[in-house]
């Protein structure tokens, strides 16, 4: 801990929650709010701690700053722009709020490359069998002008499990001015450096610290399983 960088946590809960028909960040899981949970875990981790939500007042009783999103109505792409531009730190680690069972031990590895790069991403696949938020199925990938081929490469990569550097900001704002929403749409004019299972599976081996709950299956999975 003492080695790591220092960096700002950013937890997206700007969702609308539509699925899962209630906001997620609140719901009751293992005691807590889910989103405490994801607090307990990345707090110790980080220097500060910025949610990113359109309704500060909801979120008072949390120790961490919270701010809205600078470009409103651009999803998760837009959340981490609004937490990166707000942080106070060079690097920044941005997950969901909707994350129970992230690893302390793997956060702090992805921590560790940070200076090295401006994006660190792991690659892995969801134990629930998902596609992870901002990922491309192979169908879906078929589907992309040869131009964007790149884009396929997305499968299995966790945008919201992820280091972001100040350097993205440009970048990240480029898109979001022409809407094109994309999670990695702006790793071509960034360094990346992706994590990939093999290094994942030395700290989480069966990978549910990318597991998130959009659905109500989803959140009867997360209490099947119970806290870890």
């Amino acid at each position: 801990m003492e080695n790591l960088p220092r960096v700002s946590a950013i937890i997206l809960a700007g969702g609308q929650s539509r699925r899962m028909g209630r906001d997620k960040a609140f719901i009751e899981f293992a005691g807590a709010p889910l989103i405490q949970h994801v607090l307990a875990c990345v707090q110790p981790l980080c220097a500060e701690t910025i949610i990113v939500a359109n309704d500060p007042d909801a979120y008072a009783r949390f120790s961490a700053r919270v701010v809205a999103d600078a470009y409103p109505g651009k999803g998760s792409l837009g959340g981490i722009f609004s937490g990166l531009q707000a942080a106070r730190e060079p690097y920044a680690l941005a997950v969901a709020c909707d994350m129970p069972f992230l690893n302390a031990d793997l956060l702090c590895f992805l921590i560790s490359l940070a200076p090295q790069f401006d994006v660190v991403i792991p690659r892995a696949p969801d134990p629930s069998g998902k596609t992870p938020r901002g990922a491309r199925s192979e169908k879906d990938a078929a589907k992309i002008p040869h131009g964007d081929q790149p884009i396929a490469k997305e499968s299995n990569l966790h945008p919201l499990h992820a280091i972001y550097s100040k350097k993205c900001l440009a970048s990240i704002e480029a898109r979001l001015q022409a809407d094109d929403l994309r999670m990695i749409g702006f790793h071509a004019d960034v360094r990346v450096r992706i994590v990939e299972p093999g290094e994942v599976d030395r700290f989480d081996p069966e990978h549910w610290s990318f597991f998130n709950m959009n659905t109500p299956e989803d959140l009867g999975l997360a209490r099947s399983l119970g806290a870890k």
